[in-house]
């Protein structure tokens, strides 16, 4: 082949080829831009905010004071042992059981007792017998049918036989002594006494089929509690037992720490309360027509509480200052801040979520909505 005609060959294929590898590095290149596009477009759709919201209304508020207070059972009794240094001969029950009125706790040794008792008995049929010579000597009868009161009183003095029946009613109150008695139905607590063994102390009756609650507020608390006043109680090893009650007593002094001593009465509903536990109080008085909302629709800027209200025009989020009136566990009642001169309405759209990094003006997406 011709020399010239190899050249020119060789010329066109380079060119051919090398058109083709700028077109794959053009292609490469569109691609990655294409891909750098795509990628800041979702990076931006990304950065609009999904909200939860809430529409503002005015509700009624439970205003709430939270106070800590002390379990008291309404009837708690010292027991002492029977025949008080004796050897007690049966103990009947233990720490934590329940017993009811009238029942036996413990029983002393009653052998002194018994023989004091038979010993009445027997002073007393002498007595009878000497009584009856006493009547018989003033000439009445020995059944004593028709003896005057007066004689009979002196006849049964001089015979004895008044002094040996007190004596044996004495015998018969020992020998009843020689039991412990449960004076009202309760649970047994700090038993210290045991079977044949001599002490003074028994144990600790609780009755604590109720409880008094008693605990200190403010004294500008004050005027939000009254006798009958409602309160919920929650010991602390368990805050979802919740015990509802009432104020029964309010001390009418104030401590030298501005503080007034309060008391409520709950019923127990839980075999888990026990006397002297700690527990929560709080009181809770309704205050109608209050816009209320979440706690965390509540941040705080520059020193002030703020909300964020959609605007559903422009879809963003607004910067709004407001005040806080009252809190309570859950939730804040709030109004236009005063400093600020802004105020709230009804039927403004309150944002509940997504809100700490927010800022004045910021495009948010309410979440559940494609609009």
């Amino acid at each position: 082949m011709n020399k010239k005609i190899k050249i020119a060959i060789t010329s066109v294929v380079g060119v051919v080829l090398l058109g083709a590898a700028s077109y794959a590095v053009y292609a490469l290149t569109h691609k990655e831009e294409e891909d750098k596009s795509s990628t800041a477009t979702a990076v931006m759709e990304q950065t609009i905010v999904e909200v939860d919201t809430v529409v503002l209304r005015k509700q009624t508020f439970q205003k709430q004071i939270l106070c800590n207070g002390k379990l008291v059972a309404i009837h708690r009794a010292e027991l002492m042992c029977p025949k008080a240094g004796e050897l007690l001969k049966s103990v009947n029950v233990k720490n934590g059981q329940r017993v009811s009125a009238g029942m036996v706790l413990a029983v002393a040794d009653t052998r002194d007792t018994n023989n004091a008792l038979e010993k009445a008995k027997h002073d007393l049929e002498k007595a009878k017998v000497d009584l009856q010579d006493k009547l018989i000597g003033l000439g009445y009868d020995a059944d004593a049918k028709n003896v005057p009161a007066d004689v009979m009183k002196k006849a049964e003095m001089t015979s004895g036989y008044y002094s040996a029946r007190y004596a044996l009613r004495a015998a018969e109150t020992s020998l009843s002594d020689c039991q412990l008695i449960a004076p009202f139905s309760g649970k047994i607590a700090d038993l210290v006494a045991r079977p044949h063994q001599r002490g003074d102390k028994f144990c600790t009756l609780i009755d604590d089929s109720f409880f008094d609650v008693e605990f200190k507020i403010l004294e500008s608390e004050l005027s939000s509690v009254k006798v009958g006043t409602m309160v919920k109680v929650s010991p602390f090893i368990d805050e979802s037992l919740v015990l509802n009650g009432t104020v029964a007593e309010i001390n009418p002094t104030i401590d030298e720490k501005g503080l007034v001593t309060i008391k409520a009465r709950v019923k127990n509903t839980s075999d888990r309360l026990l006397d002297g536990m700690n527990v929560k109080v709080i009181i809770e008085n309704s205050v109608r027509d209050m816009f209320v909302v979440p706690k965390e629709a509540v941040v705080e800027r520059d020193g002030y509480h703020v909300v964020f209200v959609y605007d559903k025009e422009s879809r963003r989020a607004i910067w709004t200052y407001v005040d806080i009136l009252y809190s309570n566990l859950s939730s804040f009642a709030i109004t236009g801040c005063e400093k600020k001169q802004t105020e709230v309405k009804v039927g403004d759209i309150v944002i509940t979520s997504g809100n700490l990094n927010l800022a004045d003006d910021t495009e948010v997406r309410i979440a559940g909505r494609d609009d």
